[in-house]
C-alpha cells in the first residue's frame, strides 16, 4: 500500500520530541505517510497534526493502530480499540497487554509485538 494512502493511528501521541510516540509521528511523515491520526486525551496537536482526543472519535478506516500506552491504560480502551477495527495493531515495547491481545484475537484483528520505529527504518512497516 502506498504510504500516502495508509491511515495510521498513534495512540499515546505526545508533543515531547524525545518520546517514542513523537519520534514515530515524525518518522511516519518523513517516510511519506500523510494520513496520521495522533490520539491523546488532552493534547491539541503533535508535530503539526491535530490530535484526536478519543479513539471513538476516529471515523476513517484504520490500516495500522500503533500503541504507545502502557497495559494499565489500555485496559479501559479495549472496547474502543476493537470497535475501531484496525487492519493491524502494533504493540510497541512496554505496551503488551494479554487482555487486549485476547480481545483482538477474538475479533480476528491481527496484531504484532514490534517497534514501529524499527519497522519503518527497515522497510517492514
Amino acid at each position: 500500500m502506498n504510504p500516502a494512502e495508509h491511515h495510521v493511528v498513534v495512540l499515546g501521541a505526545t508533543a515531547k520530541p524525545e518520546r517514542y510516540a513523537n519520534q514515530a509521528i515524525r518518522l511516519l511523515k518523513e517516510k511519506g505517510y500523510t494520513r496520521i491520526t495522533p490520539v491523546h486525551p488532552k493534547l491539541k496537536d503533535s508535530e503539526g497534526l491535530p490530535v484526536t482526543n478519543r479513539l471513538s472519535d476516529v471515523s476513517k478506516p484504520v490500516d495500522t493502530l500503533t500503541l504507545y500506552v502502557g497495559p494499565a491504560r489500555l485496559e479501559p480502551m479495549i472496547r474502543d480499540i476493537v470497535g475501531l477495527k484496525p487492519n493491524r495493531v502494533i504493540f510497541n515495547p512496554g505496551t503488551e497487554s494479554q487482555s487486549l491481545q485476547n480481545a483482538l484475537d477474538q475479533a480476528g484483528i491481527p496484531w504484532e509485538e514490534a517497534c514501529t520505529l524499527v519497522l519503518l527504518r527497515t522497510g517492514q512497516f
